[in-house]
């Protein structure tokens, strides 16, 4: 399994998405997944990806939550169990996973 994450250099919580990425992996009872970053710099690029926001995550190239693209440097938000977050909780993280699978 792949998961690339998508982010800009002002997102704050690009780094944390890896680190969540594995636990969730782990969870799931996976191996752990091959994580690539890939930084998207202009609003051009973000318009010609899968990009839904800082960070995106993709697992084997699509949107583990579905995201609509938008086209520009911007940070995401996803809706957690706690309220709009920056980034899913390992549990959702752990269920996109195994819907995955």
């Amino acid at each position: 399994m792949k998961v690339e994450i998508l982010y800009f250099d002002g997102c704050p919580n690009w780094r944390e998405a890896g680190a969540r990425v594995r636990h969730a992996a782990v969870a799931a009872a996976l191996p752990e997944p091959e994580i690539t970053y890939r930084r998207v710099e202009t609003d051009a690029e973000a318009a010609a990806l899968p990009f839904a926001g800082s960070p995106t995550i993709l697992i084997d190239g699509a949107d583990a939550f579905g995201g609509e693209p938008v086209p520009r440097l911007a940070c995401r938000v996803y809706p957690t169990p706690g309220g709009p977050a920056g980034l899913p909780t390992v549990g959702q993280l752990t269920d996109a996973f195994l819907d995955h699978t």
